[in-house]
């Protein structure tokens, strides 16, 4: 009897045991490149709002040598500043992730309407939301390019 009573007890917990975290997989992977693909778009076209939306609502954006930028509104508005830009390359080097997080590790290109050009790498952290829509919540970039600080003021003549 008590071997009986082991084994329907051992049944149960192997039955009732939680499942392992849920597999990343290569469908995700490519839910993210095509989302990165369209925010490209989006951003060239001067798209704000529809590049916004890809950012969670509470979502935070690190742009260099400023301060973050908190929530898609805030997001919208710092696209709608940012000057014109008439290529943009998003390459992810890397992406990775479990379950509904997902980060991207990749490198840019873009190209000014005005002239000029950058080139950088970011990292972005990634969740799925409820549509199965994967939504940035975390954003950094920074420029591969050096900037010349301007020279120090000559001092003042007497």
């Amino acid at each position: 009897m008590r071997a009986i009573v082991a084994g329907v007890l051992g049944c149960l917990t192997v039955a009732c045991g939680s499942p392992g975290p849920q597999a990343f997989l290569d469908t995700d992977k490519t839910a993210i490149r095509a989302s990165i693909d369209s925010f490209t778009v989006y951003v060239v076209q001067h798209r704000d709002s529809m590049a916004a939306a890809m950012y969670a609502e509470n979502a935070t954006y690190m742009p260099p040598n400023q301060p973050m930028v908190r929530g898609r509104t805030a997001i919208r508005e710092w696209m709608k500043a940012f000057p014109a830009i008439s290529h943009f390359t998003g390459s992810p080097i890397e992406i990775d992730g479990r379950e509904d997080l997902a980060y991207v590790r990749g490198t840019y290109q873009l190209s000014y309407s005005a002239g000029g050009t950058d080139r950088g790498k970011f990292v972005e952290v990634r969740r799925r939301d409820n549509n199965r829509r994967w939504l940035i919540i975390a954003d950094i970039f920074n420029s591969d390019v050096l900037t010349t600080p301007a020279p120090p003021a000559a001092p003042a003549r007497r």
